[in-house]
């Protein structure tokens, strides 16, 4: 299987070379030539572990890597002393009809660790495989998850630096100190002063400067990405839609080839963007439910056809939501227009220069057709949260709980179709809303995060995520900051050049 751009801008390439590329270097993204269809009955993988699935799916995409490789990455990355739920990704009946689909069990308690820990491998045996004569330099610009995960996921591979932007004061304080204290010999964060959309402009603007990248060539250096913009990051996520659906079968909660809704909080696109690929793979799906926060340009795009970045910017309490430019739905559009590049480069670049575009008609259609969009306000997300807890005794974190709640008015219309929400983090790793939730405002003054973290788990007795505990000990390593603008100096002072 081949790789082409989504601006029809770049010759087809290999998966490695597309997983060591990242994006494409003259701007879009890297996309399968040809959608794999499953060949294997879902009834047949129903008692596969999510290991011998995750192997069964990603041998689709990764032609070119040998079984015996793609075997290896597998076991070193979904395995007990990684990830603390043995299936890897508990599915939790909510009530008839609903399930949870915990994502959060791995190192740092977020949905990132499940593609973040199996994609260093992948980009190792792909530098060695187009035999790249450069260091490899990671570029991640992160609105709270992504970062933690991608530095515990590449820290000390040899071969290759990772440098973390983050949005200064846009993430929890158990995020911040998350990526600050980690250690690693090839480790760097920086926050920036801006928000999440600025941190991923700016290293956008890198890894399609020229200029820029002909001088780290020169100096020895390569950039790729870890952020979902690499497909290499996306794919590793296409397999627990599978593994989700396998598990309703399994346990007669749906019948075969019955097919069921996914309602998935996002932000970047690039989650609910996994299970429309797992959709288009033949995974029996009726609608994908994109929840988001008050920053709700997705909602808005998927109702009216008009993507619109220009517009208040809102930090929530949902933060890792923050985002008004969702990189992923590039590929979405991609897809749904039967790879119309010309349509892709004209709406995207109307966006960068005029901050909206607006899809054909014919392309809305279809967009509706499969993809229902709602948001939830910030009030309504710790209401979500008492709610859920009071009624099933089950504490969801905020990103959740917009999910939940988008569901809860979904279902008003559709009360019959079995329905998977994703649980993206830890109710822990947001601990200070999660807490004002259940007791109110009142109950946070004067009390920083860990204090509320032993609150928390003294009123659940839910225990405390290992990746979260004692992180107020640890020594802050990272103290880099600077302007949205700094971003070529910092990545300059770091290596050296």
């Amino acid at each position: 299987m081949y790789y082409i751009s989504t601006r029809d801008n770049y010759r087809k390439v290999s998966a490695a070379e597309a997983i060591k590329l990242g994006m494409v270097p003259m701007g879009g993204l890297f996309v399968p030539e040809q959608i794999p269809t499953m060949n294997t009955q879902l009834m047949d993988m129903v008692r596969f572990t999510y290991g011998q699935l995750a192997q069964e799916i990603l041998g689709y995409f990764l032609t070119g890597y040998s079984r015996e490789e793609i075997e290896e990455c597998i076991y070193r990355s979904y395995h007990p002393e990684i990830f603390h739920a043995p299936e890897i990704v508990p599915i939790h009946k909510l009530e008839d009809g609903s399930f949870i689909m915990e994502l959060w069990h791995g190192p740092t308690a977020a949905f990132k660790d499940i593609a973040l820990q199996i994609m260093p491998h992948f980009l190792s045996k792909a530098i060695k495989k187009i035999q790249a004569k450069r260091e490899t330099v990671i570029l991640v610009a992160t609105s709270g998850d992504t970062g933690k995960a991608a530095l515990e996921g590449f820290k000390n591979v040899e071969g290759i630096k990772i440098i973390v932007f983050y949005p200064y004061g846009g993430v929890s304080r158990v995020q911040e100190l998350q990526m600050t204290t980690t250690e690693g010999s090839n480790t760097y964060v920086a926050s920036l002063k801006g928000n999440f959309d600025d941190c991923q402009n700016a290293v956008k603007e890198v890894f399609s400067d020229p200029e820029f990248n002909n001088l780290l060539k020169d100096k020895g250096y390569e950039l790729s990405s870890a952020n979902s913009i690499n497909w290499g990051r996306l794919a590793p996520q296409i397999v627990y839609y599978f593994w989700a659906y396998l598990n309703l079968l399994k346990k007669k909660e749906i019948k075969e080839n019955e097919k069921i809704n996914f309602c998935i909080p996002t932000g970047n696109f690039g989650n609910i963007l996994a299970g429309y690929y797992a959709y288009l793979m033949g995974l029996p799906v009726k609608r994908f439910i994109c929840a988001s926060n008050e920053n709700k340009v997705l909602t808005d795009f998927i109702n009216t056809g008009i993507y619109d970045r220009e517009r208040e910017f809102k930090k929530t309490n949902s933060p890792s939501m923050d985002i008004l430019i969702s990189s992923n739905l590039e590929r979405f559009l991609f897809e749904i227009t039967g790879h119309g590049g010309d349509k892709i480069k004209g709406w995207f670049e109307e966006l960068q220069s005029k901050g909206v575009f607006q899809v054909d008609s014919s392309t809305r259609d279809k967009i509706t057709g499969i993809m229902e969009g709602d948001w939830a306000s910030q009030e309504e997300t710790l209401e979500t949260i008492k709610e859920v807890y009071n009624k099933h005794n089950y504490l969801l974190d905020t990103h959740t709980a917009v999910g939940v709640k988008v569901y809860q008015k979904y279902r008003l219309k559709d009360p019959e179709t079995v329905t998977v929400i994703g649980s993206t983090a830890n109710p822990y790793k947001f601990n200070a809303s999660v807490l004002e939730a259940l007791k109110g405002k009142e109950a946070l003054v004067g009390k920083d995060e860990f204090v509320l973290l032993e609150e928390l788990k003294e009123i659940t007795g839910q225990e405390i995520h290992a990746g979260l505990k004692n992180l107020d000990e640890k020594k802050v390593i990272h103290k880099l900051s600077g302007e949205v603008e700094d971003v070529k100096k910092i990545t300059k002072d770091i290596l050296g050049i």
